[in-house]
This record gives structure tokens, sequence and C-alpha cells, in this order.
């Protein structure tokens, strides 16, 4: 009897070191699964070798540039971004050159009356709502108007912001767009929906970017990407993974 239970003891120890080594097992491959880094596109190596990540959030610039591909415009070699998925209160509006790998601007700018508050979360092309459009805009000439000296942007995107020069959307200079005003109100005035800037910026900006450049306007917005034809979308698994891989490196760093 004694022999017999001892078999039977070492009969199951065998039965659950094998079970908790085939776990261990599965495990170490899941890891490896998970760790495996996906191939890193020229856009990866362009937005690191620019040190966008304090200025601009990845996704913004990815979907920037996907657009940049798709269209035809005059001068690729700038282009600007406004992201409105992050306060009034940050500088938010990134002027980058492209040939030369630099930020040529990073300040505020204002987004439409009626599309927020602090925050812009309500988007339009309708003429007279008074909230911003998102997408891709080209800048056209320059003039003199009531806001000063002003930008023409042309809404490229049918049905999501082709209505911008119809809605005298223009890039101009406004001194409710101002620290002062954020000190005052706790966020920035607000424009008919106009990406509006500080008026000590408006000059060099729009000299810049004038004359058939490309701006992009990102809200990560789910209308939006349902509508465009401009950006392509990765798979969302893929997505989420490159997310924590770049959190994880900047963890460590």
């Amino acid at each position: 009897m004694g022999n017999t239970i001892m078999f039977l003891l070492m009969a199951l120890n065998t039965a659950l070191s094998s079970k908790e080594e085939l776990k261990t097992t599965d495990q170490q491959t899941n890891t490896h699964h998970i760790n495996v880094e996906r191939q890193r596109t020229a856009v990866d190596s362009l937005y690191d070798e620019m040190n966008l990540g304090p200025v601009l959030k990845y996704e913004a610039f990815r979907q920037a540039m996907e657009g940049r591909k798709e269209l035809s415009i005059h001068n690729k070699d700038i282009m600007t971004v406004i992201d409105f998925s992050m306060a009034s209160t940050e500088k938010r509006l990134v002027v980058l050159d492209l040939e030369h790998k630099k930020v040529l601007f990073n300040t505020l700018v204002s987004h439409g009356k009626n599309s927020g508050e602090n925050y812009a979360t309500n988007f339009s092309n309708q003429q007279e709502s008074l909230k911003s459009s998102l997408g891709f805009f080209v800048t056209e000439n320059t003039y003199n108007g009531e806001n000063g000296y002003s930008l023409v942007l042309d809404g490229l995107e049918e049905g999501i912001n082709d209505n911008a020069k119809a809605r005298y959307v223009v890039m101009h200079g406004a001194d409710y767009c101002s620290t002062g005003t954020i000190s005052s109100l706790g966020r920035l005035g607000k424009s008919y929906g106009c990406p509006a800037v500080p008026r000590e910026y408006a000059g060099p900006i729009i000299n810049t970017i004038k004359d058939g450049t490309l701006l992009f306007i990102y809200a990560d917005n789910p209308d939006y990407l349902a509508k465009t034809h401009l950006i392509h979308q990765p798979n969302v698994l893929m997505a989420q993974f490159n997310r924590k891989q770049r959190l994880d490196i900047a963890d460590e760093g």
C-alpha cells in the first residue's frame, strides 16, 4: 500500500510539473508575440528625427502626412497642423518645415464660438454655424480686412470643410487669442470659426504658410474619420500596440 501511494504521489507531481511547464511555455510564447515590434515607417522616423513628441501628437502628425501624400499641393515642404484635441490654453498650432526638418512655430490658436469652451468638440461645414471645421485645407492669398492681415483658406474635403471660403473661414490675428485672455477667462477667446492666432504671430505665420501650403485640423473625431477619404486607419490592435511601445520608451527615458 505504501509503495502504491508513493507511486501515485510521484505521478501527480510529474503531471503538475508538466502542466506548469506548458503554462510557462505558453506565457513566453504570448509575451514574445506581444513584444514583436512592427516595422517602422518613414513617418515614424521623421516624427522622431524632428523631435515632435513635445509639440505634436503622433496620430495628428500621421494623419496629416496621410493627407499630404494623397493631395496635390503646390508647396509640400511647409505643413501646418492644428490639434483641437488639446485645450485652448495649450499651444496647439504647429508649423513644420519638412524639408529642413524644423519646427517653425508652435503657438496658441482659437476655435469657433459654438465648437466648445476650453475644448473644441463640435464641428460644422455649415454657414453661420460659428463652428470650426476639421480636415485638410490649402492656403491661398492674403488680404487686409476687419481682422487685419488675413489668409484665405480653401477647404479640400467635400461635405467636411469645402464651405470654408463661403463662410469666410480665414487665419488672422486676434487680441482674444492671448495668454492675457487665458489668465482672465481660463481659456482662449473664441472666433466665428476661424483659426485665429496671437496678434504678434499673425504676420510671420501667414507669410510663412501662404500661397499653397497644407493646413490640417485634427481632433481625434470619429465622425470625421468616417467621412474623410484621405486618411487610412491602421489596424486598431496595431495602433494600440504602437502607442504602448511609445509610452514604454518614454517611461524608460
